[in-house]
C-alpha cells in the first residue's frame, strides 16, 4: 500500500506543478507532444484495448492543463497516435517519439509532457514497467534525465 500512496502523491504533485504552468503550455508542439505521450503510455504494452482508450481519453479531457485546447482536436490527435502505435508499435514509436522531441528546446514544455505521461501512467494506480520504459525513452527524446522523474 505504501507504494500506491507514494505513486498517488507523486502524480498529484506533478498535476499541481502542471497547473501552475497552465498559461505557458499553449503551443501546438506541446499539444502534439502531450497527445503523443498519452498514446505512447496507453500503448506501452503494444496494444490499446477499448477500455484503456476510453480511460485515457477521460483523463485527457479531465486534465485542466489540456483544457487549453479543443477537446475534439485532442481526441483526434490522440486517436491518430494510437493508430500509428497499434499498426506497427516499433515503427509508430519512432514517429511518436519524434513528435514528443519537438518540445526539447522548451524545457518547461518538455517537463510538462513527461509529467503528463507519468500522471496518465499512474492514474490506474499501477505505473508498470512498460509504461515507465516508454516515459524514460521520452525523457531522452526531450533531453531530460530520467532520474529527475525517478525513472
Amino acid at each position: 500500500m505504501a507504494l500506491w500512496n507514494r505513486l498517488r502523491e507523486s502524480t498529484q504533485t506533478m498535476q499541481t506543478q502542471l497547473l501552475t504552468k497552465k498559461n505557458e503550455l499553449t503551443s501546438g508542439a506541446f499539444r502534439d507532444a502531450s497527445m503523443a505521450m498519452c498514446a505512447l503510455v496507453a500503448a506501452a504494452d503494444g496494444s490499446v484495448d477499448p477500455a484503456e482508450r476510453q480511460r485515457t481519453a477521460a483523463l485527457i479531457m479531465g486534465n485542466e492543463v489540456l483544457q487549453n485546447f479543443p477537446a475534439d482536436d485532442l481526441q483526434r490527435r490522440f486517436n491518430d497516435y494510437v493508430a500509428k502505435l497499434t499498426a506497427d508499435f516499433d515503427f509508430g514509436k519512432v514517429s511518436v517519439l519524434q513528435d514528443i522531441g519537438k518540445v526539447k528546446k522548451k524545457p518547461a514544455e518538455a517537463r510538462a509532457v513527461i509529467q503528463i505521461g507519468i500522471v496518465i501512467g499512474g492514474a490506474d494506480g499501477d505505473f508498470d514497467a512498460a509504461e515507465k520504459a516508454v516515459v524514460r525513452e521520452a525523457c531522452f527524446a526531450v533531453g531530460l534525465p530520467p532520474a529527475e522523474f525517478e525513472l
